[in-house]
């Protein structure tokens, strides 16, 4: 539980609820005593990721309906908008991840500016930086969008802006950078390459690397994510403001697996593979300096732990199912 932030009393719409990340941000708003809607449309999530405990409101609906998302953003205090279409759907699909990823913003800002004491947190992406001229990377780069979802991610971010500087709705955006950790269901087609290797070696099986494994990534741990999330939504000091959220550590995906096979005792076996059309960025690594300074937030986990839990984590879930089933 993320004891020094406080929802008692607050109502707080998170859209995406039922994917990753939102069942973990669900999970911590209700710890601290807030009460939650979850909107999901379930193309990749699933209730069953939201931890049976809670008590929230479930819609089953899209931020692409504008009608129903300004009825719920009329209700609550705080919209946390993690719903998107993943950057495999959108490269394979880009007129939907327009509809969703772009026009379910402007959805949330719409109703968000109808209701002015609404303060909103719009999660982007890491991935609006492209192949960055310097690391670690500054807000202020210049962003290169290589795919159709770093193109709808940051049209998200420019309206997030406008409508901060034209309508002076309470907004911020946080950029994420490859969240990982537990939730991360494998069984998900689009998940992380984190649950991926995990599920590799544990079936004793190669993990798959496209390319050369060279490549970097700066890998957070969700409950990191999640805690930078909630401080950005509570904080007047990040209104109008983007923001990296990241570790500030550059990881390649050799070094990734081998930290997994680490924490699993399983010595681990690469497979190359040609790169995908979505492998196109070489290195990446975050300057965390802004939410540090202006918001106070700072990960705590560094990759070690968060790979242990999520090893952790995987074992139970695991365990149980088999139990299940029996």
């Amino acid at each position: 539980m993320i004891t020094e932030i406080n929802f008692k009393g607050k109502r707080v719409l998170v859209t995406g609820g039922a994917g990753f990340v939102g069942p973990n941000l669900v999970r911590a708003v209700f710890d601290a005593g807030g009460q939650v809607i979850v909107l999901d449309d379930l193309f990749t999530g699933t209730r069953d990721n939201i931890d049976s405990d809670i008590e929230y409101e479930f819609v089953e609906g899209s931020v692409t309906d504008q009608k129903l998302v300004g009825e719920l953003v009329g209700r609550v205090d705080y919209v946390a908008h993690m719903a998107a279409r993943n950057i495999i759907i959108s490269t394979k699909d880009p007129r939907e991840d327009y509809a969703t990823n772009i026009g379910g913003t402007l959805n949330i800002l719409l109703a968000a500016r109808e209701n002015p004491d609404v303060r909103v947190v719009y999660t982007s992406s890491a991935s609006v930086y492209g192949n960055p001229r310097s690391l670690p990377i500054l807000e202020d780069e210049t962003p290169l969008t290589f795919s159709p979802y770093s193109v709808s991610k940051l049209a998200g971010e420019n309206y997030c802006t406008a409508f901060y500087e034209t309508y002076g709705v309470k907004v911020a955006s946080v950029r994420y950078s490859n969240v990982y950790g537990i939730k991360q269901d494998p069984a998900n087609p689009y998940c992380g390459v984190v649950s991926k290797f995990i599920e590799a070696l544990d079936a004793g099986k190669p993990v798959t690397v496209h390319g050369d494994g060279l490549q970097t990534r700066d890998y957070t741990y969700v409950t990191d994510t999640v805690e930078a999330t909630l401080i950005a939504l509570l904080s007047a000091k990040a209104d109008g403001m983007v923001f990296n959220i990241g570790a500030g550590v550059e990881t390649s995906v050799l070094t990734l697996a081998e930290e997994i096979g680490l924490a699993m005792g399983k010595k681990v076996e690469i497979r190359h593979v040609d790169r995908r059309d979505i492998d196109n960025i070489r290195r990446r690594v975050l300057n965390i300096e802004r939410i540090r300074s202006r918001l106070r937030w700072q990960p705590q986990t560094t990759l070690r732990e968060g790979i242990r839990r999520t090893v952790e984590w995987w074992e139970k879930a695991k365990q149980a199912q088999s139990q299940s089933r029996a």
